[in-house]
């Protein structure tokens, strides 16, 4: 019932910049939290980075800071990540995530309801 739209993924060489983009439809909610999550080939989800709706409050993984930026449109429902400086060990499927109103932390998979499709991100050396 809820979906999460996710667009923007590519290939990049290293240095490069991507946005990701992340847009809500389907329903009408209350948007707590969002977040993006990695996963590599082999890998675990990991987190990258989150954004709490009210206050703006935005977290990242060490990975990724200074690097990466999270950001939203409150207009639309739609969260952004910004990727500058990508490294080939970004290489992975970029998964966004939503908690619709739950006490979360932010940095764990199980902090979330909902799931994007993901977005392929590759970053060649």
């Amino acid at each position: 019932q809820v979906q999460l739209v996710e667009s923007g993924g590519g290939l990049v060489q290293a240095g490069g910049s991507l946005r990701l983009s992340c847009a809500v439809s389907g329903r009408t909610l209350s948007i707590y939290l969002m977040g993006w999550f990695r996963q590599a080939p082999g890998k675990e989800r990991e987190f990258v980075a989150a954004l709490r709706w009210s206050g703006y409050s935005t977290y990242y993984a060490d990975s990724v800071k200074g690097r990466f930026t999270i950001s939203r449109d409150n207009a639309k429902n739609t969260m952004y990540l910004q990727m500058n400086s990508l490294k080939p060990e970004d290489t992975a499927v970029y998964y966004c995530a939503l908690n619709a109103g739950g006490s979360t932390w932010y940095g764990l998979a199980s902090d979330y309801d909902y799931w994007g499709q993901g977005t392929q991100v590759t970053v060649s050396s």
